[in-house]
């Protein structure tokens, strides 16, 4: 019987993977073509500078509509004056209780701490200046502000968001009724009316908290721990902090307002507004108390009263 005859075949390249310039094995070629991957983190890293100047287009536009409604309404004796007081109250119940709770291990924490320290040095008369200086000028409007951006911004992005997922929000618009007057602009007034009167009660509360821990543990005399605080604290603090929690307000209702009015895709969509509400506001509390922070060092430096 005769030997059946065998023939090599060659290896060849695979045609797609030839055309792609990459080789049936897997490896890249030097022409290849960047995957679906790397062209989608591509498009993403040119379009989120673009989408961000994009949104932060649309907040300004929200923010300078809000005020034209403000001014017009408020000349034209249409403001909603019993809207804004029901808005008030709403946001006061969910942020009073709160800000309370902050204000006590605020100000208690500020004067075990630098209590301490005085103590030390043979100086706990000044733990007034301690109390005015770390309550009154960075505690108590960045606690205001948080209390604003975690309760407050989660209320207005939420009911906002819901009125948007079953297109209320489309209703309006289609029934010639603008929702910025409507629903954005009673929320803002109210909030910056509320703003400096968290502030003050956040103020009072960790002032005396203070004092209290001051008097029973270090055993400082009263009056030394107000003649301290009124060195070293002036109206000038108090006028910053007030003012850093009016604009701590102006940006939480904003950021919330507009991720409650954007919210698309169900319940889902309505969490993350609430999510992004809530991140973004922080964000910019934080670098806003810092800008004018820097800003009051630079005009108005701490000094004794």
């Amino acid at each position: 019987m005769g030997t059946l005859a065998t023939t090599e075949v060659p290896l060849e390249h695979d045609q797609r993977g030839s055309a792609n310039g990459t080789f049936k094995g897997g490896h890249r070629g030097a022409n290849a073509r960047p995957s679906r991957t790397q062209r989608a983190a591509g498009y993403l890293n040119k379009s989120a500078p673009v989408r961000s100047l994009e949104t932060l287009g649309r907040l300004v536009h929200l923010v300078t509509e809000v005020l034209r409604y403000t001014v017009v309404d408020t000349i034209k004796l249409r403001l909603p004056v019993h809207e804004i007081a029901d808005q008030m109250w709403l946001l006061f119940k969910v942020t009073a209780l709160p800000a309370l709770l902050m204000a006590i291990p605020i100000g208690a924490e500020v004067s075990v701490q630098v209590g301490g320290i005085m103590n030390q040095v043979g100086a706990s008369s000044l733990a007034g200046a301690a109390s005015g200086l770390g309550v009154v000028g960075q505690g108590a409007p960045m606690a205001a502000g948080l209390l604003m951006s975690g309760a407050a911004a989660s209320a207005i992005s939420s009911d906002l968001g819901a009125r948007s997922i079953r297109e209320e929000i489309d209703a309006m618009r289609v029934m010639g009724v603008d929702p910025v007057e409507r629903l954005v602009m009673p929320r803002f007034l109210a909030m910056l009316l509320i703003s400096p009167i968290l502030c003050i009660i956040i103020i009072s509360t960790g002032v005396a908290a203070g004092l209290i821990i001051s008097v029973n543990v270090a055993d400082v005399v009263p009056g030394s721990f107000w003649q301290s605080f009124g060195a070293f604290t002036s109206p000038t603090d108090l006028a910053f902090s007030v003012l850093k929690a009016f604009l701590f307000a102006a940006i939480v209702v904003s950021i919330a307002s507009l991720r409650g009015l954007e919210a698309k895709g169900g319940p889902k969509g309505v969490a993350n507004a609430v999510n992004a509400s809530v991140v973004l506001s922080v964000f910019s509390i934080f670098i806003t108390n810092l800008l004018v922070s820097q800003l009051q060092l630079m005009f108005y430096p701490t000094r004794l009263a």
